[in-house]
């Protein structure tokens, strides 16, 4: 069968963010996988991101994030610009705020194209994006004690 490119599956959709959130509550990767469904998509990549219990040799506790007031604003123009460079059909991606567990999901992003290609690239862009440019501080407790702000 030859591919064509002429079909609209092949392109981005109208209106492909789905959903932008900063959440206190526990993220669901349900949510955000239903919410990058599409027919025309023959890719989907997910991306998940959990506390660890480590960092930089030192053992972790607990840590929790804060945001700007903008941070939310900012997802939407960094999912935008991904919209802008690849032919998504569905975005989602959602971030955490306030005290977290080791273990707990602290973002959730996912994409979804019409081929894996797209998919695995756009989400990696998305996810790369999203922690240079959003507004997000993590506060980390070690073991030890000791504390330290990242990306303040």
């Amino acid at each position: 069968m030859a591919v064509n490119d002429d079909h609209p599956g092949e392109r981005g959709a109208q209106e492909p963010v789905k959903l932008i959130g900063i959440r206190e509550t526990a993220l669901s990767l349900d949510e955000v996988f239903r919410a990058v469904g599409d027919d025309a998509a023959g890719g989907t990549a997910l991306f998940v991101g959990t506390v660890r219990n480590h960092d930089g040799g030192a053992d972790v506790d607990e840590l929790g994030y804060s945001c700007h007031p903008t941070a939310e604003a900012e997802m939407r123009r960094i999912a935008e610009k991904v919209v802008a460079d690849y032919p998504v059909r569905a975005l989602a991606a959602v971030h955490r705020v306030g005290d977290l567990q080791v273990g707990d999901l602290a973002v959730v992003v996912a994409v979804s194209c019409p081929h894996r290609g797209e998919a695995f690239e756009a989400c990696r862009r998305l996810i790369d994006d999203l922690k240079h440019e959003v507004p997000i501080w993590k506060h980390q407790k070690f073991s030890d004690g000791t504390d330290e702000w990242v990306g303040a």
